[in-house]
């Protein structure tokens, strides 16, 4: 038999479940930059919705939309082979899970796994305080608890991430500081979309894994996608 390529020429959806195209671009550079087939990724946001997902009234305002984008371009449309949630609140990740052949990854559950593996205890660092009883209930339903050590608040606003680059990358690299310096963790993870192009300059600046769920999600993707080859073949 012969040797299949890896990952047999996948291709990869991305949805941003806000309306930020700028997000969504920032997203789309940062996968293209990890994948093993960049020309196969496509990333996409809905026309309608919230332009950005800060708490649990906007994750519910985002879902029509997102529903919307994953039934024209999944049920309906182009085929792909993988499928990411590019909100860190994993926002309708369980319902469009249930709906899909081929594997629905979020950035903040990939986040997690990728961050457990590089040790026993991880800190999130996300953007402001009313998303921190999202993360946790996430964080709480996939079983990592008991490694998490805090969900911390840098202050930033979503759209502020690319609004006020200078102040909230100062911001965000303070808070990140204090995980490493306050909570006994081995990594932290970013927890915003937004924040994906920042993880390698943490990582060098801090010397230790700071992660990005959106590079950890197109390695899963990828990873589930060989996993699950010999299903289709």
């Amino acid at each position: 038999m012969p040797a299949r390529g890896w990952c047999d020429a996948m291709r990869l959806l991305i949805i941003n479940p806000n309306t930020t195209a700028s997000m969504t671009e920032t997203v789309a550079i940062a996968a293209r930059g990890v994948a093993r087939q960049p020309d196969h990724v496509v990333a996409i946001n809905p026309d309608t919705g919230p332009a950005a997902i800060q708490g649990a009234e906007d994750g519910a305002r985002a879902l029509p939309g997102l529903f919307a984008v994953f039934e024209r371009e999944v049920l309906s449309g182009d085929h792909f082979d993988g499928v990411i949630i590019a909100c860190f609140d994993d926002t309708g990740l369980w319902e469009l899970r249930a709906r899909s052949s081929v594997p629905v990854v979020g950035i903040g559950e990939a986040g997690y796994h990728a961050a457990a593996l590089l040790g026993p205890r991880f800190s999130v660092v996300t953007t402001l305080a009313v998303s921190i009883p999202v993360l946790e209930e996430n964080i709480r339903r996939y079983g990592f608890a008991d490694r998490c050590a805090r969900v911390r608040a840098s202050g930033v606003p979503v759209l502020d991430i690319e609004g006020d680059e200078q102040r909230s990358r100062a911001l965000i690299e303070a808070e990140v500081a204090r995980a490493f310096g306050e909570d006994d963790v081995a990594s932290v993870v970013l927890g915003c979309a937004g924040m994906a192009n920042l993880a390698d300059e943490l990582t060098r600046r801090f010397n230790r894994p700071v992660i990005d769920g959106v590079s950890a999600a197109v390695g899963l993707c990828e990873t589930l996608h060989r996993a699950t080859s010999p299903l289709r073949s």
